[in-house]
């Protein structure tokens, strides 16, 4: 390419190499622009156009998507300018409009849906699906994917539940070993307390625990973190209840194992005699009606639509069906005023709890009148453990229940409670009890499902008295994230929940709060292999 300029600079040439063909002839008009001007205009396009297309070729072979420096700013423009613009966002817009189309729409019985990502990629390449083919095989891989994790995950509630529904094979152990020596044994039989501290079990200047339980590990260690955490142990007495078959073993420990100077009186269910049908209707009930057995002890996937529920309120529901709501030794906390009619003022303990404090200023509360002082779990800084309302416990959807209770009002925690004996034996307490258990009995189990804190948050309505959180820590056995710190301090920490701290599915950064009180060196403990997990 070749460029002449006439002699008078009033034309401009371009023409081919060969000098034969003119390509273009430009004159130029002297009253518009100088002929310098136009020279030096010429000279500048013919250098920099070169430039341009070699970017633009840069551009194309390297597919530069993105670049900060101003290095790049052509290889950006250069394709625009050239009507090559960035076509991603439209293609992600397009792609959007096609998982919309195929959201509500049917996968395909023909169309088979891998197993992995590499098997997608590869069944892409072999087959060259379309892009609606692609999201409707995502879309069924997304939901075959939702549906086996969702499978595992009530799997694995079910698993737990029978395992915290079970007896550890060392605790079974311990109790048969510990029964059979009671009936081998004198020492192992010998009266508890001795003779000459039997007024101590009603003399109200002693600091009176009562213990209702079946596994003697457990209460091993509430007896032994309580005398072991109190600064006067000498004043105090442990009434432990336990049933028929494990009485002679719970008598056995404590007889060879006698928590000095603390006092402790061992009692089987069939050893008081104010415990008769007579009085206890509603229990007996429980325990023999077919239908309330088949709740608890049946099949619990039976009939259950687990498409309709998570796992959080399918994992509550199970633990509302425990067995241990239709037994005696569950309920029996309700009869203590009968049951120790010469006591005033006691402190209750659930199996599962270890006492980290000295917990005789609790004798020292003003109840102000009142007769159960607990711990309100409406508030405080765990959002789980401590936010429970009566809504949580019961079903409003029953006209008695939303005629008598209001669903925003604050719940208490059983597990450790301050009983005012005098002010119980003047209410009604003990009846309210009965009667709400009879009409949820009635209904057929809808006014409620969870245990024995349901009938008791109606019993006790009007008549707790709330203490301090810091005397009872709840929530150790049923959530990982306890905060540690918070549970050195607590005076009682409480493993409420299915994952108790002597099961192998207790939390392991929690379990060495209970081990501390295990008598690991007592040769039944031994040789019924219960290690330190």
């Amino acid at each position: 390419m070749q460029l002449h300029f006439s002699p008078s600079m009033r034309s401009i040439t371009i023409s081919s190499n060969n000098g034969f063909i003119d390509l273009m002839k430009i004159k130029v008009a002297a009253c518009h622009i100088s002929y310098r001007t136009l020279f030096h205009t010429i000279l500048v396009l013919a250098f920099l156009l070169p430039f341009v297309f070699i970017l633009t070729a840069v551009v194309t072979l390297e597919g530069v998507n993105k670049c900060s420096s101003l290095d790049c700013l052509g290889r950006r423009l250069g394709p625009r300018l050239l009507g090559r613009a960035d076509n991603s966002a439209r293609l992600v817009k397009d792609f959007y409009n096609i998982l919309n189309e195929v959201k509500t729409g049917e996968i395909p019985s023909s169309l088979k849906l891998p197993d992995s990502f590499d098997q997608m990629v590869s069944s892409m390449k072999d087959n060259q699906y379309d892009a609606k083919t692609f999201a409707l095989m995502l879309k069924g891989m997304m939901q075959k994917f939702e549906k086996e994790v969702r499978e595992s995950k009530f799997a694995e509630l079910m698993n737990k539940h029978f395992a915290a529904s079970s007896i550890p094979k060392g605790i079974n152990c311990l109790s048969l070993r510990l029964t059979d020596e009671y009936s081998s044994n004198a020492h192992a039989r010998k009266q508890l307390p001795p003779p000459e501290l039997l007024p101590m079990l009603s003399d109200n200047s002693y600091h009176h625990f009562i213990l209702s339980t079946d596994n003697i590990l457990a209460a091993s260690v509430v007896v032994a973190s309580t005398v072991q955490s109190s600064q006067r142990p000498e004043k105090i007495v442990f009434h432990v209840i336990t049933d028929k078959k494990t009485y002679a073993g719970m008598h056995s420990w404590f007889a060879l194992n006698p928590p000095s100077p603390a006092i402790v009186e061992v009692k089987g269910l069939h050893q008081f005699d104010w415990l008769t049908r007579e009085n206890v209707p509603v229990l007996e009930a429980v325990e023999s009606q077919n239908g309330i057995r088949d709740y608890y002890h049946g099949n619990h996937l039976l009939g259950a639509n687990l498409s309709d529920t998570n796992p959080h309120k399918f994992a509550s529901k199970l633990q509302s069906r425990s067995p241990k709501y239709i037994s005696l030794l569950n309920h029996i906390r309700i009869y203590i005023p009968e049951l120790f009619p010469n006591l005033e003022k006691v402190v209750f303990l659930d199996d599962d709890v270890v006492v980290q404090r000295d917990l005789s200023p609790l004798w020292e509360i003003d109840m102000n009148g009142k007769v159960n002082g607990a711990v309100e779990t409406c508030r405080g800084e765990d959002d789980w453990v401590m936010s429970k309302h009566l809504k949580n416990y019961f079903n409003f959807s029953h006209p008695l229940i939303a005629g008598h209770l209001d669903p925003d009002e604050c719940a208490w925690a059983y597990g450790m409670n301050v009983f005012d004996l005098r002010t119980w034996r003047t209410s009604n307490i003990r009846e309210t009890y009965h009667s709400w258990l009879k009409e949820n009995l009635r209904s057929n189990m809808t006014m409620w499902k969870l245990g024995t804190l349901p009938p008791a948050l109606i019993a006790f309505k009007g008549h707790v008295y709330p203490i301090d959180p810091a005397w009872h820590m709840l929530g150790l056995g049923y959530q990982t994230s306890t905060n540690v710190e918070d549970v050195k301090t607590a005076a009682v920490i409480h493993y409420n929940g299915q994952s108790k701290p002597w099961l192998e599915i207790g939390f392991e950064h929690l379990r060495p709060f209970w081990n501390k009180y295990v008598n690991y060196s007592n040769d039944f403990v031994r040789n019924c292999n219960i290690m330190d997990l």
